[in-house]
C-alpha cells in the first residue's frame, strides 16, 4: 500500500474500558497503525486477548475497571502518558471511553492529542434518548422512539408502538456487567416493557421503546468516517450488513463495502449540523414500507469492521486520525468498493470461502498469532455456554453492547500493571 509517511515520533495510544477479549477493532487498530511504523500502546484488559499477541504492539497497559470515573480514567491516562514520556495520538475504541476522553478535553493537557471535539458531544450522540432528541431537530429519519415515567405507562406505550418493539437503555455504557440487562431486546407484549421499566434504577438510564423496523436482507446499512479538523469527512465509506450476530441486528459478522449516496449523505449531514470532530460510526435500517433509511445509532468511535474501508491509498479512519493530528496530508485513495470483512468466529463457513479483497477481523498473514490465541479462546468460552454454566436470556437480545468476559490465557509480549 502507498500511504503518506506517518510522524512515526509520535505513538498511538488506543484506549477500551469493555473488558471484552473478543473486540476485534481493537486489534485492526494494532495492526493498521503498527503497519504504517507507528508505535501503538493499549490501555485495555489484555491478558488473554488476542490483540495482545500482536506483533505490532509495543505494550499494553492496565485499563480503568468498568463504571471508572472521569478522574479515574484520567489518572490512568496521565500515568501511561508519564511511561511513554512523549505526547500521543488518543484513539477512544469504545463508547464509555470516548464519552470519558469527551469529557477531559482540555484536562489531558500536553500528553495527547485529540480532535477538537466540542465538550459533552460524544456523550449526547451516544445517548440513545439524546441521538433521537437531535434527530427530530435535525430531520434526520429516526424510529419512532417513547420514554415512559411509569410501568404502566411503558406498558401503554407498548400498545401504542405495536408489538413486537424494541426496548433500549439510553446510557447503555452504564449498565452493570452483573445485571445481566442488555442494551437493546425486542419484547412481545405490555407485561415485558412493565417489568423492563422496573429495573430502571439497577439500569441507571432511561428506558426508551421505539417502533420495530423488521430487518430483511439488504436494510441493514452502516457509515464510517473520520471528520477532520475542518469537518471534512476522511477514510470511510458506506457498507452493507450482509450477517449479524444476533441475527438481524447485532455487530457486523460479515459486511461489504457499497456505495450509498442516501445513507452517506445522511450521515455527512448529521456530523456537519452537530460539529462533530473525530472518528465515527452509524448504523441504519432501511423502513420496508417508506424506504427511507433510519439512523439507529450513533458511535463516536471507530466501528469494530473499520477495516473494511481501506481505500487505495491505504487510508482507513483510524490511519486518517493519525495523520490529520500530526498535521500530516491524509491522501485521497480511491474506493473499493465490492470488499467485504469477515469475523471468521461468528461466520467461520464464509470465512472459508476464498474471496479476493476480503479483510478479516482475525486472520492476518503477517501477524498469525492473534488468530491462534482467538481459536483458543473462543473454544474455551464455547464449552463454557454449552456447559449451561451462563444463563440464558429470557428476552431475545436485537442488540449487544457487551460481551462474554475475558478468559485466561498466556501473557502479552510487553506488558506494564498500573
Amino acid at each position: 500500500m502507498s500511504v503518506t509517511p506517518f510522524d512515526t515520533h509520535v505513538p498511538a495510544v488506543l484506549l477500551r474500558i469493555d473488558p471484552n477479549p473478543f473486540h476485534h477493532g481493537t486489534l485492526g487498530a494494532v495492526r493498521t497503525l503498527g503497519r504504517a511504523g507507528v508505535e501503538v500502546h493499549v490501555i485495555a484488559r489484555s491478558v488473554g486477548a488476542p490483540h495482545a499477541r500482536s506483533s505490532f504492539l509495543t505494550g499494553t497497559h492496565a485499563p480503568p475497571s468498568p463504571g471508572a470515573s472521569v478522574a479515574e480514567v484520567a489518572a490512568v491516562l496521565h500515568r501511561v502518558a508519564a511511561r511513554i514520556g512523549r505526547p500521543s495520538v488518543l484513539v477512544p475504541m469504545d463508547d464509555a471511553s470516548a464519552i470519558a476522553v469527551g469529557r477531559l478535553g482540555a484536562d489531558l493537557g500536553d500528553a495527547y492529542l485529540t480532535p477538537d471535539q466540542p465538550v459533552g458531544l460524544a456523550e449526547r450522540v451516544a445517548d440513545k434518548a439524546e441521538l433521537a432528541t437531535l434527530c427530530g431537530r435535525l430531520g434526520i429519519p429516526y424510529p419512532m422512539t417513547l420514554v415512559p415515567d411509569s410501568a404502566d405507562q411503558a406498558a401503554a406505550f407498548a400498545r401504542q408502538l405495536g408489538l413486537p418493539l424494541v426496548a433500549k437503555w439510553s446510557r447503555p455504557w452504564r449498565l452493570p456487567p452483573e445485571s445481566g440487562l442488555r442494551s437493546t431486546v425486542l419484547l412481545r407484549s405490555p407485561e415485558e416493557a412493565q417489568a423492563l421499566f422496573q429495573r430502571t434504577d439497577e439500569a441507571d438510564s432511561r428506558l426508551l421503546l421505539q417502533a420495530y423496523l423488521p430487518p430483511a436482507p439488504g436494510r441493514d446499512w452502516f457509515a464510517h468516517g473520520y471528520a477532520d479538523r475542518n469537518g471534512v469527512v476522511r477514510g470511510g465509506g458506506s457498507g452493507r450488513k450482509q450477517r449479524a450476530w444476533p441475527s438481524g441486528a447485532g455487530l457486523t459478522t460479515v459486511g461489504c463495502w457499497a456505495p450509498n449516496p442516501e445513507v452517506e449523505a445522511l450521515g455527512d449531514r448529521l456530523v456537519a449540523a452537530l460539529g462533530f470532530r473525530g472518528i465515527f460510526d452509524l448504523d441504519f435500517r432501511r423502513d420496508g414500507t417508506t424506504g427511507a433509511y433510519h439512523l439507529l445509532d450513533f458511535n463516536p468511535r471507530p466501528g469494530a469492521q473499520f477495516r473494511l474501508f481501506t481505500d487505495t491509498a491505504g487510508v482507513d479512519v483510524v490511519r486518517a486520525l493519525h495523520l490529520d493530528l500530526t498535521h500530516r496530508p491524509v491522501p485521497a485513495g480511491n474506493p473499493l468498493p465490492g470488499r467485504d470483512f469477515v469475523v471468521e468466529n461468528y461466520a467461520p463457513l464464509t470465512a472459508l470461502r476464498p474471496r479476493r479483497g476480503r479483510e478479516f477481523a482475525w486472520y492476518a498473514a503477517d501477524d498469525l498469532a492473534p488468530g491462534l490465541a482467538l481459536w483458543a479462546l473462543w473454544c474455551r468460552h464455547a464449552a463454557r455456554r454449552l456447559s449451561g454454566r451462563r444463563p440464558a436470556p429470557q428476552v431475545r437480545i436485537v442488540r449487544q453492547a457487551g460481551a462474554p468476559p475475558s478468559l485466561p490465557s498466556p501473557a502479552s509480549p510487553t506488558t506494564w500493571t498500573d
